[in-house]
């Protein structure tokens, strides 16, 4: 997914929804937006030859297909625009925000449906090209940006977490309209083979009936008592737990664009930072696989130590500025995803 900016902050009283448990939300996929994606989506599996096998849509608590199901979970986030705003504002990104990038989540999770409803995990080209189905899941794992091993469609390097997202992100841009893989990927090698294997796999089952057809749900919101207040209780990380040692790299920045001779008046840093959060978490997300959570806080506190630090620009070095920290992000977000430090 191109990550995209999340949608501003909600225009409802948050404090009257807080307490109210995800099943009495009233919340369904009919009569909302998501109705029109689906049925774009179902027109695209129809052009890609997918007849035989059928997800079943509902809303959950995020993205996913339960294992050997052919269910599809949308976050319920998603489902009222008062919500969509809500998650933006909490967690500083939405995973499906427009209906282009809904429909990119939905290929990829098409891609989990098709490999458990034919089981193709345990075929040996599948296990030979993505690994093995039972290879551990790690959440925190650390991507190789622009490895050639992998294809690219969802942001952070998604394919690179575990063989069964490797198949489904391969899945996902083999099914996209229009898309020119062979071109794409035509030098990068093993990222192509994944492709044509999927080509060649996908042709062999157009006219066969799935092997699995289960499609119980997992966290289904109709009957989760969770509130909102308890499913964004989790604290993101805080400024406190960011390490000491950023203020020179700031001042390296700043000290340079608050010359005295420049042309226009001194404007304070700490507010440029704050003004380019939203669009420049997203864009680290995407180019560097470091969750929007995890960058937001960052980007915070170093706008906080701008701002102690009476760190300024002139306005003819705005656009300086802006790609200067910009640049410095990106580079520790990086540490951070190969290393687990900003710090090396």
């Amino acid at each position: 997914m191109a990550a995209a900016a999340p949608p501003t902050e909600p225009a409802f009283h948050e404090a009257a929804l807080g307490p109210v448990p995800l099943r009495d939300l009233g919340l369904t996929i009919a009569g909302t937006r998501l109705e029109a994606v689906i049925a774009e989506f179902t027109a695209e599996l129809d052009l890609a030859g997918i007849r035989r096998v059928r997800p079943r849509f509902y809303l959950s608590t995020e993205w996913g297909v339960p294992f050997n199901t052919i269910s599809i979970g949308i976050p319920f986030y998603l489902a009222r625009p008062d919500l969509t705003a809500l998650h933006g504002a909490r967690t500083g990104h939405v995973e499906g925000v427009s209906r282009a990038d809904c429909l990119r989540y939905l290929r990829h999770e098409m891609g989990h449906v098709v490999n458990y409803a034919y089981r193709l995990y345990g075929e040996p080209e599948w296990i030979e090209r993505f690994g093995p189905i039972d290879a551990p899941y790690h959440e925190g794992y650390r991507p190789i940006p622009f490895s050639r091993r992998h294809v690219v469609h969802l942001p952070g390097w998604y394919a690179q977490k575990h063989p069964d997202e490797d198949w489904a992100e391969t899945f996902a841009v083999w099914m996209t309209p229009g898309r020119a893989w062979r071109v794409e990927y035509a030098d990068w090698p093993e990222a192509l083979a994944k492709l044509e294997y999927c080509e060649r796999a996908l042709a062999a089952l157009r006219d066969r009936d799935p092997v699995v057809t289960d499609d119980a749900l997992d966290e289904d919101v109709a009957e989760l008592g969770t509130s909102l207040d308890e499913y964004y209780g989790a604290a993101l990380p805080g400024e406190g737990e960011l390490p000491r040692g950023f203020d020179g790299a700031l001042r390296a920045i700043f000290d340079e664009l608050d010359a005295p001779d420049e042309a226009g008046a001194a404007r304070p840093a700490a507010a440029l930072i704050l003004d380019m959060e939203r669009e420049l978490v997203a864009s680290v997300y995407r180019s560097t696989g470091h969750f929007p959570e995890a960058t937001r806080p960052l980007v915070r506190h170093l706008a906080g130590r701008a701002g102690a630090l009476g760190l300024a620009y002139r306005a003819a070095n705005e656009r300086a500025a802006v790609i200067a920290f910009a640049a410095l992000v990106t580079a520790l977000a990086m540490n951070h995803v190969r290393t687990g430090s900003y710090f090396s």
